[in-house]
């Protein structure tokens, strides 16, 4: 087995490499620092050992020896070792020193680079370290060293002759100093600079002043400072997207919220990801699907209501060649993906989402024999599609295909959310267990609803409905979120 020394980047989820997400899904140990991305920790298997030992200022959890111990001891036991750290392990970090540490001990280790905020900030912030023919060069060099080293080794003097780009990492305490030394060294006082704290995530803000004037504002870590011609330049896009420093409450299963969290995030926004609901299997272990599943051929239509039934009754068809004769309906067009997936294509798609408008133009049933339509859905589901069907004429077999059971959200992610811009419910089970476990005081100002349905059952619970989407998908949710969050 070996210990992977991991990059996990500059902050953004997104930005950790292809090697990285790929070692994270395989790991049976996780060391990781302060200011690696959490949301990384959730492509590690559930049986993953997660390890916290990251430093802040004043505060080590665990000492850089006890931290090479730990890799060496847990490599040695033949795991699967994913040491996460954030940024590039070899750049102003100890991955050089860990490396060493594994090498003496004879433990295989590998080195997994990573994208260095160094060069992701600025970039985040719209500054481009480099340009022709005026900024030629760039200088890396930190703000932070070992206290023993007294002065420091850092020669301040000999970085403001080099000319070009300055990019100081983790230099916000000392910065006082720090600039006072480069214009003791000759740079012009006027010099634009620029602070970026938090670089990639939705919480970025973006200082922009001079060489001389920069601590007269108010600065934090962790910070990347750019100094030279180039921190005037602000072909910004980050901070411009429209959900822009929102923070917007996901509440599906955890399974089914990446397409949502992702959609959010590519705006801009944090997305909290809080799940009150998790998709289970059939109270029967599956057996009524199953039976269904290889008897389809005796129906007319196979209707399905969500894509969890799809994906769940399509696990149990042992020949998709038995569809041949079998008429397929999706509510909406995400069911309607979903059996695209399976290479079925849809022969009914309602031009509204909900089950009142597939009643509407579901063709009648046969007169010269009994019609039968084998609907496949979650175990507690609204009455009025099957009971439709009936009344005109079809035989109507309701097969649990899932359970949709309650999550109890950990205290600490409900304050989160409380406090976040806007949530977002896609089913009516998401609305009811998250009332139920933070109350209606516990739910952000901007509620948004995929659908009817769904409003509908916030409102019975004493919920103000701000969005409700046109389409009943998840980019008609977002694009309705945007009109109602967008900043002007």
């Amino acid at each position: 087995m070996t210990v992977y020394l991991v990059g996990a980047g500059p902050g953004d989820p997104d930005l950790v490499t292809v090697r990285g997400a790929s070692l994270l899904r395989a790991a049976d140990v996780v060391v990781h620092d302060r200011l690696s991305a959490v949301e990384l920790l959730d492509l590690t298997p559930a049986h993953a050992e997660r390890i916290d030992v990251g430093k802040a200022p004043g505060r080590h959890t665990m000492s850089q020896d006890d931290i090479n111990a730990l890799l060496i001891d847990r490599g040695r036991a033949g795991q699967e070792v994913v040491r996460l750290k954030g940024g590039d392990p070899f750049v102003f970090a100890r991955g050089g020193e860990e490396a060493a540490a594994l090498a003496r001990a004879g433990v295989p280790f590998e080195v997994v680079p990573g994208i260095t905020s160094a060069l992701a900030v600025p970039a985040s912030a719209g500054i481009p370290v480099t340009l022709r023919y005026s900024s030629t060069s760039f200088t890396v060099v930190t703000g932070h060293e070992d206290p023993s080293s007294g002065d420091g080794s850092v020669d301040w003097e000999a970085v403001a002759a080099v000319g070009g780009t300055i990019v100081a990492l983790m230099a916000v305490a000392r910065w006082s100093e720090i600039s006072s030394r480069l214009i003791a060294a000759g740079l012009d006082p006027a010099t634009p600079v620029a602070a970026v704290q938090w670089g990639t995530r939705p919480q970025q803000r973006t200082t922009r002043a001079t060489l001389a004037t920069l601590g007269d504002h108010r600065l934090a870590s962790p910070s990347v400072i750019v100094i030279g011609e180039v921190a005037a330049i602000d072909v910004g896009w980050f901070e411009r997207r429209p959900l822009f420093g929102r923070r917007v409450v996901v509440t599906r299963a955890r399974d089914q919220s990446s397409a949502l969290t992702r959609r959010l995030r590519t705006l801009g926004a944090e997305a909290i990801e809080l799940p009150t609901i998790a998709i289970d299997e059939p109270a029967d272990g599956g057996a009524s699907l199953r039976t269904a599943a290889h008897s389809v051929d005796a129906y007319d239509w196979l209707v399905f209501t969500s894509p969890n039934g799809v994906d769940r009754f399509f696990a149990e068809v042992p020949d998709s060649r038995t569809l041949g004769g079998v008429r397929v309906a999706a509510i909406g067009p995400g069911t309607a993906a979903m059996l695209v997936r399976y290479r079925i294509v849809a022969d009914l798609v309602p031009d509204r989402f909900v089950a009142e408008s597939l009643l509407a133009s579901f063709p009648a049933a046969p007169t010269d024999r009994v019609g039968r339509v084998l609907l496949a859905r979650a175990a507690v589901a609204r009455d009025v599609l099957p009971a439709g069907l009936r009344r005109v004429g079809w035989q109507v077999d309701v097969v649990e295909a899932y359970r949709t059971t309650a999550v109890t959200p950990p205290s600490d992610l409900l304050v989160a959310a409380a406090g976040a811009d806007a949530i977002t419910f896609t089913s009516s089970s998401t609305v009811t267990n998250y009332v139920a476990a933070a109350g209606t005081d516990g739910v952000p100002p901007v509620v948004a609803c995929i659908g009817p349905v769904t409003a509908g059952t916030a409102r019975q619970l004493g919920l103000s409905v701000t969005v409700e989407a046109d389409r009943h998908t998840i980019d008609g949710l977002v694009d309705a979120l945007v009109d109602a969050l967008a900043r002007p």
